[in-house]
């Protein structure tokens, strides 16, 4: 979309006269205008003429839908606005659904209240009669409830905006995979077919000697400005060694051409295997950390599930974005009462999560070269930095077979206890919600995978509306976790998606 915008649809009925009407279209102007104006809403919201008869409403619902720029709708029965007037604009919806349970004026107008405001002001029992066909179709739909001026109310609006955005991210969304997933790994494998059909990921193939040949025909004049490109953002902490800078001078030509593959090919998202690098010189590192600071989405060893992810929490939060990264657990600190993860990668962390702010050189990632143990390939270059601290979530998507589950744990991302002076990768350290034990045991009974998104930006309430819209299985793991609870949840849920296939 390129200038996505949301959709508020005031309903109502004729029975109240055509002054109340043009009062209802009035407040509903106003209403919006006001949410328009909120800084808590990111994006635009526009007001469409009031409905109030069955083929009113089913066109404007079926131009909704069609609408390039339309992102999703918001209702508002302002009035009594009987149900069965929106059963064939509704069943045949596609765009994702807010349903705003509020009304105009927020407080009784005590001494001056009488029937004539009764009837205009009828939301308290409009909405709930539009609520109940919403269940009577069980239509996946986001119920926010409170007065419009209420700072909650339209952070929750502008969240589920966010969500709404990702949907339609996802509906477009290209994936280039070079080569296929590690060898033997089970959990990222996956259904393409069905994550097309569910998600509408295009997923394409590409052999990795396609981007060997693409970096050995990069010219020296690339090269040059994509190193000026580094040298600006990153610190350069090679010492000069000539085969250092070669070292990075290849990550550069490795970044032109994935960026020249991604762009020709309108991919969004890519991933590579370190067990597929025919004809290249070095593991993809610092191209792909600087690729993904750009927005793209990436996923290691082949795992496309993860990739799609990264760039979809990117693009939901795409300018408040405090930092998205592709992740993995990598290994733990159990000190009792202070347990961890530290979260890292061999290689392609995004530098999004580093620290912010206005940073000294000394401070900012830096461009290093080290041997990797892993991939039988020249030392690559890298950015090695810390990860900033502070609240986030880390959200796994995995084929249970027959549909996909999506897992988000809440995590309070930590300073590292001590330095980490002979590990020369990028890193985060967290102490997971409700505790590493909880936590770990539900990740592991809902078959999350170690491959994750780590989202400083993208909370629980975000992706549970994502995936609502998706209409795929949602588990999360905040400080109330039970595993006996969730083990309960997860048989249910298995029993309730055999009943609907």
């Amino acid at each position: 979309m390129k200038n996505p915008e949301f959709w508020f649809i005031t309903g109502s009925q004729h029975l109240y006269g055509e002054e109340a009407l043009r009062q209802v279209a009035a407040d509903s102007g106003k209403l919006v205008e006001m949410l328009d104006q909120s800084e808590r809403i990111p994006y635009p919201i526009v007001c469409k003429p009031v409905v109030t008869t069955p083929t009113e409403i089913a066109n404007l619902l079926k131009e909704a839908d069609f609408d390039a720029d339309c992102a999703g709708i918001i209702c508002w029965m302002h009035t009594f606005s009987p149900s069965k007037m929106w059963i064939n604009g509704l069943k045949r919806l596609m765009k994702p659904y807010l349903h705003l349970h509020t009304q105009f004026n927020r407080d009784i107008p005590w001494d001056s209240i009488d029937m004539d405001f009764m009837n205009l002001n009828q939301s308290a029992h409009g909405d709930r009669e539009h609520g109940f066909l919403g269940a009577r179709l069980r239509t996946a739909r986001k119920i926010v409830v409170g007065h419009f001026t209420e700072a909650e109310v339209q952070e929750k609006i502008g969240r589920w905006q966010r969500a709404a955005i990702g949907a339609a991210a996802s509906g477009t969304l290209r994936l280039l995979r070079f080569g296929d997933n590690m060898r033997q790994v089970a959990v990222t494998e996956g259904d393409k077919v069905e994550a097309e059909l569910k998600l509408g990921w295009d997923i394409e193939y590409y052999g990795i000697g396609d981007l060997a040949g693409r970096v050995a025909g990069v010219s020296p004049a690339a090269i040059r400005e994509k190193m000026e490109e580094y040298q600006n953002k990153y610190r350069l902490n090679t010492d000069n060694i000539r085969d250092d800078i070669q070292a990075v001078e290849y990550q550069a030509a490795i970044e032109c051409a994935l960026e020249a593959m991604l762009t020709e090919g309108g991919f969004h998202a890519f991933t590579t295997n370190f067990e597929d690098l025919h004809g290249l010189e070095q593991l993809p590192g610092l191209a792909v950390q600087n690729l993904m600071a750009k927005g793209c989405g990436f996923g290691g060893e082949g795992d496309w599930k993860v990739a799609a992810m990264t760039y979809l929490l990117k693009a939901m939060m795409r300018g408040a974005d405090t930092g998205t990264s592709f992740m993995e657990d990598y290994t733990y600190h159990l000190e009792p009462g202070n347990a961890l993860i530290l979260g890292a990668h061999m290689l392609e962390v995004c530098p999004s999560i580093a620290e912010t702010g206005v940073r000294p050189a000394s401070i900012k990632p830096a461009i290093e070269v080290h041997p990797l143990g892993i991939g039988n390939r020249r030392p690559p270059a890298r950015l090695v930095f810390d990860g900033k601290a502070g609240p986030a979530t880390v959200t796994s998507l995995v084929d249970m077979g027959g549909r996909m589950r999506m897992i988000v744990n809440d995590v309070r991302c930590v300073k590292a206890p001590r330095p980490m002076p002979k590990l020369p990768v990028a890193r985060v350290m967290w102490a997971p919600e409700p505790s590493l034990a909880v936590s770990a045991e539900c990740w592991m009974l809902a078959g999350g995978a170690h491959h994750s998104v780590l989202s400083y930006a993208a909370g629980a309430d975000i992706l549970r509306d994502f995936a609502r819209m998706m209409d795929i299985e949602f588990i999360h793991i905040g400080k109330n976790a039970d595993p006996v609870e969730l083990e309960k949840e997860l048989f249910y849920n298995d029993v309730g998606y055999m009943l609907r296939r």
